[in-house]
């Protein structure tokens, strides 16, 4: 496992490889995302967090996962297109990943063992969880599916220095 979240590969939706040291010296709000969840209207609460706060150093990063009730049915492509026109995001989105199980992505092995979930239980329960990665890279906090991502901003202002 990587010792630096900068260190992690990544796909992005259209299938260019990179890694996360792109967003080095940046807020990172990571979320495991699906097209038709009970929480995908979540996506216009994130683009709206995206759009206040990018000119401070915020960057919301959307991974697509289908391993929960298989919410995320469509291809790169598909879920691209369904979350420009319904949500109008303009975040970045990854490539379709597993965030559970032996073929999880080493971002989430990373992320999960540097913020464990309730109990110490490292599993994500479902879509929508969300990571909030300083400047430094470091993992400073996990949110469950149901916190809304307006109720973030205070804590986004306090890692922007806002």
């Amino acid at each position: 496992m990587s010792s630096s979240i900068y260190d992690i590969d990544i796909i992005d939706i259209q299938g260019n490889k990179s890694n996360l040291a792109l967003y080095k010296n940046k807020v990172m709000l990571i979320v495991n995302t699906a097209s038709k969840c009970g929480f995908t209207p979540q996506y216009q609460g994130l683009e709206e967090l995206y759009q206040e706060f990018k000119d401070n150093g915020l960057v919301v990063l959307g991974f697509p996962c289908n391993q929960f009730g298989a919410q995320e049915p469509g291809n790169e492509q598909e879920i691209a297109r369904f979350c420009e026109l319904n949500y109008g995001v303009s975040f970045p989105l990854f490539a379709k990943i597993d965030v559970n199980g032996a073929n999880a992505h080493p971002l989430y092995q990373f992320l999960k063992k540097q913020a464990p979930g309730v109990f110490g239980s490292s599993a994500i329960k479902w879509n929508f969880t969300k990571f909030l990665v300083n400047r430094e890279g470091n993992v400073v906090d996990r949110f469950a599916p149901t916190t809304k991502p307006d109720a973030l901003k205070k804590q986004l202002s306090e890692l922007l220095k806002l």
